[in-house]
């Protein structure tokens, strides 16, 4: 039970989530088991007596914003002159569990992923231990260095056993760690921080796990594995994140029966690598199955009642209710043709695939250790496409990686405009030291790198805009998800709405100007996962939170226009 600050109250505690949804979870499971041992959360900041930052450090920004998150939090703290604990959680804390202490000695307690779960007693120490306060504004001028030092021991430390291996073992078991830092602090009588972080972590969520969830009350995302096997060169997800492990069919299914029963419309299965989902749970797992090769080997060796993407599919398809699945991050070495009949079959998965790519050039997918080649991902595409009608294809690249020639970068823009993907995502190589390819030769410069992206969206920009048009005249089922505001309409360029949509009915100020665009909602069809893909705005009334079929009368570059049928 979390320790209480006083007798007349509970503890409050605020959280700062930042990151991708699996992140968002891990968030969703502290809150929920904060909630469970009698804790308030709190959305002020200036009212909690514990504020956790759950932090990314999946690539250089995500981590430079998890720092500046952090000392904004110090500060905001030691403006207030408050005993108010701040505490550290996440990727950050899980990839720098020895330096960060030393680093923020102001940081009360830093916990990383198997913690999730046993937050409430973290904040109890952290709250209790809370040692003299910072003074304000101090640690502000420190940010950068403290960026360049994590930046440093980067670049000094060993490639991981992971990352050094051409068979990563799937079944390795990493003690879990709790130590107290035992460098004292600079600051004079204060406590050193709590350390709570496994040295690599192995903890799964189960449906017995407390959770809150942050996401509307149509949509959710449901966990299905954590961990990565995979020795991308780009990527340091498995030394954070640890060896692939799924959940139980039997467990899963039990939570989307519970989010259904509360009215979820969305189901999105997330995991580091869906399509692995259930080989760890095999007995004989011993070795990494990674290649395209071995993993249809091994699927096919598996026995008739083995859990796998497919069977998961199945059931959740078989229960009862109005919803969709929607399977996110699917690596394309693991595709197999029994997951195309399986989606193909499956009434209630929606046509749409998360297949992050990363390039089509052989050299730059050997680079990347990609595991694929070009010939196998046209090959699947294809198959893909013939065996899953009206399937919208959504994929990631990356530009600018080392060693990434004119010539390649040219073969990638022209598979972007031949293989016309409904959606698609083009990020700019991200240098993360203690990486293989942070180590490489052939480093591009940024200015280089942000050209390049700009050059493959532009390509995709062609594509998006025919692929909207060939929507209009089409009736299709979209989940309403709300009223659509202002700065929605503006970003979705209304005032360049054609087919006869602006109408003098309605308008909304745009900066100095008044837009008649009428009343819209914003909602999403089965070819637009949260948060990262377009928009279909509905002209009219609809139940919020609820499905409905609409006709597309419109569109923009991305997003779609529509009227209630």
């Amino acid at each position: 039970m979390t320790q209480k600050i006083s007798s007349k109250r509970p503890t409050r505690v605020g959280l700062i989530s930042l990151g991708c949804a699996k992140n968002l979870v891990d968030a969703e499971i502290m809150l929920g088991s904060l909630l469970k041992g009698g804790v308030e959360i709190t959305n002020d900041a200036a009212q909690a007596d514990a504020v956790i930052v759950n932090t990314c450090s999946f690539i250089d920004s995500a981590q430079e914003e998890s720092v500046d998150t952090i000392l904004e939090s110090v500060e905001l703290r030691d403006a207030n002159r408050r005993g108010q604990a701040v505490i550290v959680s996440g990727c950050l804390s899980q990839r720098f569990r020895e330096e960060l202490p030393k680093l923020m000695p102001e940081v009360d307690a830093f916990m990383g992923i198997d913690q999730v779960a046993q937050v409430g007693d973290i904040v109890g120490k952290a709250i209790e231990n809370r040692g003299q306060k910072i003074q304000s504004g101090k640690r502000k001028a420190e940010s950068g260095k403290i960026k360049q030092r994590l930046n440093e021991l980067e670049k000094n430390r060993d490639l991981s056993e992971h990352e050094k291996s051409e068979a990563i073992r799937g079944t390795e078991k990493f003690g879990k760690t709790k130590t107290v830092v035992s460098t004292k602090s600079p600051i004079a009588n204060r406590q050193s921080a709590i350390l709570e972080v496994s040295q690599r972590p192995n903890f799964i969520p189960d449906f017995q796990t407390p959770r809150f969830r942050l996401t509307p009350k149509h949509f959710a995302y449901l966990k299905i594995a954590e961990g990565c096997n995979h020795p991308c060169s780009f990527c340091i997800i498995p030394r954070m994140r640890g060896s692939h492990r799924s959940r139980t069919q039997s467990d899963i299914v039990k939570e989307a029966k519970a989010l259904i029963a509360d009215g979820v419309k969305e189901i999105n299965l997330i995991s580091q690598d869906s399509t692995y989902y259930g080989l760890d749970l095999r007995p004989n797992h011993s070795r990494a199955i990674s290649s395209p090769e071995k993993f249809s080997a091994a699927t096919k060796s598996l026995a008739a009642d083995s859990t796998t993407i497919c069977t998961l599919l199945r059931e959740l398809d078989s229960l009862k209710g109005d919803f969709w699945i929607r399977l996110l991050y699917t690596h394309p070495a693991h595709w197999t043709d029994e997951l195309i009949q399986t989606i193909a079959e499956c009434k209630k998965v929606a046509r749409y695939i998360d297949i992050p790519l990363q390039h089509i050039h052989e050299n730059m997918l050997e680079r990347m250790r990609r595991e694929t080649s070009q010939s196998y991902i046209v090959d699947l595409l294809k198959k893909i496409r013939a065996g899953i009608p009206g399937i919208a294809l959504r994929t990631t690249f990356i530009v600018g990686f080392p060693g990434e020639t004119e010539v390649s970068f040219n073969a990638l823009l022209d598979f972007i405009r031949e293989t016309k993907f409904e959606r698609l995502g083009v990020f700019a190589y991200s240098k993360e030291d203690g990486t293989r390819a942070g180590a490489m030769a052939g480093q591009l410069s940024d200015k280089v790198k942000q050209k390049r992206r700009e050059l493959a969206m532009h390509a995709q920009h062609q594509v998006a805009a025919a692929v909207s048009e060939s929507f209009v005249g089409r009736e299709i089922k979209v989940l309403i998800e709300g009223e659509a505001n202002a700065k929605q309409l503006q970003g979705a360029n209304v005032s360049s709405w054609e087919h006869g949509l602006i109408r003098e009915t309605d308008s909304v100020q745009i900066g100095n100007r008044k837009s008649e665009i009428g009343n819209f909602l914003v909602g999403r069809g089965e070819a637009d996962a949260p948060d990262i893909d377009g928009r279909v705005y509905v002209r009219g009334k609809l139940p919020i939170g609820e499905f409905a079929k609409v006709k597309i009368i419109g569109h923009t570059d991305y997003d779609l226009i529509a009227e209630p049928v």
